[in-house]
C-alpha cells in the first residue's frame, strides 16, 4: 500500500510541476496558438515526454529512500559492517573518478543492490540485508563495483533520456495519427481521435518499452565488466553465481531496472521486457573477458 501511495503521489506531483512550469514559462499560451502545427505538437510531446522522465530522475533518491526503506549510513557510524561498506564504496568512487555517493541498506531477505540518483556525482548506492547475510565480502565488493560502474557511466541519466525520447515519440505519433483519423473543422479531435490516441499510446508505449529494456540489458553487461575491472573477474562471476541460487526482484518495481538482477528468467516474448540479461549469459560474457 505504501508503494502504491508513493507511486500515485509522485505522478500527481509530476503533473502539477509540469503544469506550473508550462504556465510560468508561457508555454501553455504558446501551445494554445501553435498547438495544431507539427512544431507545436512536437514541443508538447517533448515537454511532457522529457519532463516526466527528468522529474522522476530528480526525485529518484528520495523515492528510493521511502519506497525501499533505505537507511543511509552515517559517515560517523561505528558499526563495523557499515564502516566497511563506506570504505569499499569510497575506494571504488576514487577509482572511477566520481564523488562519494550516499550508501544505504534496505531490508530484503534476498540478495540485491541498486544505484540511482540525478547525476554521477549525486548518487545513492544501496544493498539489501540479504546481500550482506548471504554473500561473502569479496562477492559484495564485486556487486558494489557493478553498481559503482552504473554510477560512473551515468546510466541513470542516460536511461532517463532514452525514456524521454521514447515518451516524446509515443505522444507525438499517437496524436499525429489520431489527427489523421479524425479532425473536426475547428481543429479539435472528435471521439475517434481520442480513441485512436489512447490505443496508439498503449501500443507504441509497449514497443518503446522494448527499446528501453534492450538498452537496460546492454548496460548490465557493461556494469558487469566494470565490476570485474574494479574487483576482479572471479569475484564478479562468484557474485552472479550466488545470485543464481536465490534471487527475487527489488520490492519496488520502479527501481527494478537499477538492481543487480531480475527475478526468474522469462521466456518467449516476455524476454523482450526483461531489464536484465539472464545470469547465465552474464556469467558467460564475463568468462570471455581477457582480464583477471
Amino acid at each position: 500500500m505504501k508503494r502504491i501511495f508513493l507511486f500515485v503521489i509522485t505522478n500527481l506531483a509530476v503533473l502539477l510541476v509540469l503544469t506550473v512550469v508550462a504556465h510560468l514559462t508561457g508555454l501553455d499560451q504558446w501551445l494554445a496558438v501553435r498547438g495544431q502545427s507539427l512544431t507545436g505538437l512536437l514541443v508538447l510531446a517533448a515537454f511532457f515526454g522529457f519532463g516526466g522522465s527528468l522529474i522522476s530522475l530528480a526525485m529518484s533518491k528520495t523515492l528510493a529512500k521511502h519506497a525501499m526503506g533505505v537507511q543511509v549510513i552515517d559517515p560517523q557510524t561505528t558499526d563495523p559492517t557499515a564502516r566497511w561498506l563506506l570504505q569499499v564504496v569510497e575506494r571504488q568512487a576514487q577509482s572511477v573518478g566520481v564523488t562519494m555517493p550516499e550508501v544505504g541498506i534496505f531490508q530484503q531477505p534476498d540478495p540485491n543492490a541498486f544505484a540511482t540518483g540525478m547525476s554521477r556525482n549525486a548518487a545513492l548506492v544501496a544493498v539489501s540485508t540479504g546481500l550482506l547475510q548471504r554473500m561473502g565480502r569479496e562477492e559484495v565488493e564485486a556487486v558494489l563495483g557493478h553498481e559503482m560502474t552504473h554510477v560512473a557511466n551515468g546510466d541513470m541519466v542516460t536511461l532517463a533520456l532514452i525514456q524521454g525520447v521514447m515518451n516524446t515519440f509515443v505522444i507525438f505519433l499517437s496524436r499525429l495519427i489520431g489527427g489523421l483519423v479524425d479532425r473536426s473543422e475547428n481543429g479539435r479531435g472528435g471521439a475517434a481521435y481520442f480513441v485512436t490516441v489512447i490505443v496508439l499510446q498503449l501500443v507504441l508505449g509497449i514497443l518503446a518499452n522494448i527499446i528501453v529494456m534492450w538498452f537496460s540489458r546492454q548496460r548490465e553487461f557493461r556494469a558487469d565488466r566494470g565490476g570485474a575491472t574494479l574487483e576482479g573477474k572471479n569475484k564478479m562471476i562468484a557474485a552472479l553465481e550466488d545470485l543464481k541460487s536465490v534471487h527475487e526482484p527489488l520490492p519496488s518495481q520502479q527501481f527494478a531496472a537499477f538492481g543487480i538482477a531480475e527475478g526468474p528468467v522469462a521466456g518467449g516474448i516476455k524476454r523482450l521486457f526483461m531489464s536484465h540479461p539472464p545470469l547465465d549469459e552474464r556469467i558467460a560474457a564475463l568468462r570471455a573477458l581477457n582480464i583477471n
